[in-house]
């Protein structure tokens, strides 16, 4: 019989609901930066390979969080990471792309769960029962998890970003608002991965 003191198992152990079967969580990253696609993550965890250190991205190293990355596709029972594209935010605005990155995730799952958790107070339109849990990223295993995947599948992507225009320095703020990306915003303008509905780029192209 399970001790009272252990972490209740993710999956199959119906310890987060009513609904029997495989738990996936879900999470995002991208929502704030200038430039680049926003990307999900889902995954499903098995409870029989446990991974030590899982927890909110933004606590974690990137060196930690590379080695997590790792250790997630090596061990998770399947993944699937989604993104939602610049053209795609811009159209949709960056809440609504959040949201069909996360769905593209799910459905991109090789195993497809029984419920499925989110980070956050908002969820994608999906066919399976799903939940919003706020501050999940910290404490669900499972979104922990998608939050170190989608978080690595970016910042790499940055790094492609920043070998076609190394002008930006996306290798170092990633798309975010930082005083250098402004300042290079000023002198280089926009280019292609910039997000046209977001105000500092707007203001720079009306200029």
């Amino acid at each position: 019989m399970r001790s009272k003191k252990s972490s209740p198992p993710e999956q199959l152990g119906l310890s987060w609901g009513e609904v029997p079967g495989l738990v996936a969580g879900v999470d995002e990253a991208g929502r704030g930066p200038l430039a680049g696609p926003v990307v999900a993550a889902a995954v499903i965890l098995d409870d029989l390979k446990r991974i030590k250190g899982l927890n909110d991205s933004k606590l974690l190293s990137p060196t930690v969080r590379e080695r997590l990355y790792d250790e997630i596709r090596a061990k998770a029972l399947c993944v699937s990471i989604a993104e939602a594209s610049v053209e795609e935010i811009d159209r949709l605005n960056i809440l609504q792309a959040t949201m069909l990155a996360m769905r593209r995730a799910v459905e991109g799952l090789r195993l497809k769960p029984a419920k499925v958790l989110v980070d956050g107070n908002c969820l994608p339109v999906l066919r399976i029962h799903a939940e919003a849990i706020v501050g999940g990223d910290a404490t669900v295993k499972s979104i922990s998890a998608a939050s170190i995947l989608a978080k690595v599948h970016r910042d790499r992507l940055c790094l492609t970003l920043h070998a076609l225009h190394p002008q930006y320095g996306f290798d170092e703020h990633k798309g975010y608002s930082t005083p250098q990306h402004l300042a290079a915003l000023r002198e280089h303008g926009a280019c292609p991965l910039h997000r046209r509905s977001f105000a500092p780029v707007r203001d720079v192209l009306g200029r």
